[in-house]
């Protein structure tokens, strides 16, 4: 069952095109990764995924709901079904972890303050932190702890999508590893469907269900890795047949 289809989606900024027939469908419960090369749009995809931005035609259906006909109150109601974990994390400084954590339940709730500071605090370990970093500030955590903040935020509202832009960008390999462990563990936990931005050729191996290829403002390939490795587009055959991809998948 798709829970997320895109259909001839076209975005441009005046003469410059950088999607012009986006086609791939997001399956339920999935771990889905969408690759590409630099200035593709991948990032851009995402975006008008989650409605911060309105591609120039096509049709994006979320969850039933085509974006294109979308009511206010109907938008509203979907913004609380996804997580969005922006690149880097996009933590408030000015916030303490607690405060970040609980932004959107201040803003999508009424519920009694005990009740969500115990939300907040089952959500940190949800993502295997402990309970005293929710008094911390984004300054004091390191990069690995400000990317499970920032998940942890996104699982706020229990959401049934959670959308990941480069979620292991910046870590080190252990820790980018401990990420994608945790993102597993999430999808079989909580039964959500995961979207993926990245570059992570170890994640797209050891926790990725499917994924898109996006080049030639277009998805040159869709599927399991088996499937996309058969294709012979350049941009594929330089990103994935090298030595160290032969090496891994054989």
């Amino acid at each position: 069952m798709s829970i997320i289809s895109v259909r001839n989606l076209v975005t441009s900024f005046g003469k410059k095109v950088i999607h012009n027939g986006i086609n791939l469908d997001i399956q339920q419960g999935e771990i889905y990764a969408i690759l590409g090369e630099s200035g593709s749009g991948k990032t851009l995809l995402m975006k008008e995924m989650i409605m911060l931005l309105t591609p120039t035609s096509g049709d994006i259906c979320i969850l039933d709901y085509n974006l294109n006909d979308i009511s206010y109150k109907e938008a509203q109601k979907l913004r609380k079904e996804w997580g969005v974990l922006f690149q880097f994390g996009a933590l408030f400084s000015s916030l303490t972890v607690a405060e970040n954590i609980g932004i959107r339940i201040d803003e999508y709730t009424n519920i009694s303050k005990s009740l969500r500071d115990n939300i907040i605090l089952s959500k940190l370990n949800m993502v295997g932190l402990k309970t005293e970093v929710a008094s911390l500030f984004p300054s004091q955590l390191s990069g690995g702890m400000i990317k499970r903040v920032a998940l942890a935020r996104a699982l706020a509202m229990d959401p049934k999508l959670l959308f990941l832009d480069e979620p292991t960008s910046g870590l080190d390999p252990v820790g980018a590893r401990a990420f994608d462990k945790l993102i597993v563990e999430l999808r079989d936990l909580l039964g959500i469907t995961i979207v993926i931005i990245t570059h992570d050729l170890d994640s797209i191996f050891s926790i990725v269900d499917r994924f898109s290829i996006l080049a030639d403002k277009k998805v040159i390939a869709e599927g399991k890795l088996e499937d996309v490795l058969k294709s012979n587009h350049p941009f594929i055959e330089k990103f994935f047949k090298n030595d160290y991809v032969s090496n891994r998948y054989s």
